[in-house]
């Protein structure tokens, strides 16, 4: 079975497709200083970006993991998440506190979804 790399560098492929499974690497904002809702929202833009070029779309969605610097900001990034997700399309999903690359990032995502 072939396996194809997408805009990939020596660290990692942004993308990864194997028997119609899309794979995304980690997701941040384009502006780590915003706060947690632009951070999600940009995040978000970009995970939808990468799945166009894939050949998917945020309803192809299987599983997400969520990382959030700080649980403090949950609620506010699940407002993001919860009007991005198209009703019925909810993936697998997993949030977990954890500590980022950088200070300034707040959250990031890692997608696994289904060609279309």
């Amino acid at each position: 079975m072939s396996i194809t790399r997408m805009e990939t560098a020596q660290r990692m492929s942004r993308i990864v497709k194997h028997q119609g499974t899309i794979y995304l690497c980690g997701q941040v904002a384009a502006d780590a200083n915003a706060d947690i809702t632009e951070q999600t929202a940009t995040m978000l833009d970009k995970v939808e970006k990468l799945l166009e070029q894939a050949g998917s779309d945020k309803e192809h969605i299987l599983s997400a993991t969520i990382y959030i610097r700080d649980m403090k900001d949950f609620a506010a990034m699940n407002a993001v998440w919860d009007a991005w997700v198209p009703e019925g399309h909810a993936p697998a999903r997993a949030c977990v506190e954890a500590r980022m690359a950088r200070a300034e990032l707040l959250v990031e995502i890692s997608v696994v979804a289904a060609e279309k």
